[in-house]
């Protein structure tokens, strides 16, 4: 209970001066019959990303809701560090969470390419990771993010793709070392509609978790939400 406390107030916190808030209904749980009783239906996350002249910070924070309350959560933060004016910089990581979730810290390079007004991009990030408490603790991560804007503002595809090496074990008892996980989203940024005020910072949309042995799920899996996000300045 005390940590549920301390993760609802760090929300709270982080909200009054995120970047974007959303809300996702989860439909996993009627996909799948092995996930109605486990899958919350309900995911809250803030999101922030920061740029500055030493590089940039990024982190986000998700929250699952069952039976009213909070089931589970998890967060990452990233920092991005650029002395120079090469699109390599040197990237650091910390992902952890509540219940299965170990804590990992990740170290390595990343490659960013930025179009001129900065609308669209992609990353690539090859790092070493260090999964606490595991069997084998030592391991690998490639992530890719990217961020495509077209419409005149009007849709947004974006999203990240992480694959990595962590020994775990799925629900039914099978073994898995390797692990694929990617998230796109897909908004219509209400705004940028005629007739809509260009403060009204509100976005309809979807995410689709796509993973392969990921978390006790054994084998592909395809795991859509429908989602609301309000974007601050």
């Amino acid at each position: 209970m005390k940590k549920i406390l301390i993760l609802l107030a760090t929300f709270f916190a982080m909200a009054s001066q995120a970047q974007n808030v959303q809300l996702h209904y989860d439909f996993g749980h009627s996909i799948y019959d092995e996930l109605k009783d486990t899958r919350p239906k309900l995911t809250s996350t803030v999101e922030m990303f920061r740029a500055d002249k030493w590089g940039s910070t990024f982190f986000f924070v998700d929250m699952d809701y069952a039976d009213g309350e909070v089931k589970s959560a998890y967060w990452e933060i990233s920092r991005e560090l650029q002395f120079w004016k090469a699109p390599v910089s040197i990237h650091v990581e910390y992902d952890g969470g509540l219940n299965y979730i170990k804590d990992a810290y990740l170290a390595g390079l990343t490659y960013t390419w930025n179009s001129r007004d900065f609308r669209n991009g992609f990353t690539i990030s090859p790092m070493y990771k260090y999964l606490r408490g595991n069997d084998k603790p030592n391991s690998f991560q490639l992530t890719g993010t990217w961020r495509v804007n077209f419409g005149k503002g009007k849709y947004s595809f974006l999203g990240f793709a992480d694959f990595w090496r962590e020994k775990h074990t799925d629900a039914k008892g099978t073994e898995h070392d390797l692990t694929f996980l990617a998230e796109p989203q897909f908004w219509l940024n209400l705004n940028a509609f005629k007739g809509i005020d260009k403060d009204f910072k509100l976005s309809v949309g979807t995410e689709w978790e796509i993973s392969s042995n990921f978390a006790v799920m054994d084998g592909w899996r395809w795991n859509p939400t429908l989602a609301l996000k309000w974007t601050f300045d």
